[in-house]
């Protein structure tokens, strides 16, 4: 199956919290990097998530924010330290492409945005993704 999402960032499940109508899964990526998806209860029992489960951490690079700092005290679970590699800009948006341990994050922001966090090549930044914002997929 080809998905239009470019950033898909194999881990391993390191524990499943369900609650009521969803559940949070705490992967580790291949890279290190812990992440945190919220999905729901039915899709977790679906996929059949347990310790131990490979999956694929899929985000569209919409819902891929960025800070040239870490971020403290704010409701945004997953923050994912890189460098950006590559900035491609247009009339109003932006692609920046992220190198993070163990892999490769696509931007999309505004042109003001990017503007604003004086992104060039070599820019070190921290990736926000909400974690409602990760959707999960097995083999």
């Amino acid at each position: 199956m080809n998905l239009s999402i470019r950033n898909q960032l194999p881990g391993t499940v390191t524990a499943v919290s369900p609650g009521e109508a969803m559940a949070t899964v705490k992967l580790r990526l291949d890279g290190g990097q812990d992440l945190t998806a919220a999905i729901t209860l039915e899709a977790a029992r679906d996929l059949g998530l347990t310790e131990g489960t490979s999956v694929r951490a899929l985000v569209k690079s919409t819902e891929v924010s960025l800070a040239t700092a870490p971020v403290a005290r704010v409701s945004i679970r997953n923050q994912l330290p890189g460098t950006v590699t590559d900035l491609a800009t247009g009339a109003a948006m932006a692609t920046v492409k992220i190198a993070i341990r163990g892999g490769e994050l696509t931007s999309a922001i505004t042109k003001e945005s990017a503007t604003d966090l004086g992104l060039t090549a070599g820019s070190e930044v921290i990736a926000l993704i909400k974690s409602t914002e990760v959707s999960l997929a097995t083999a």
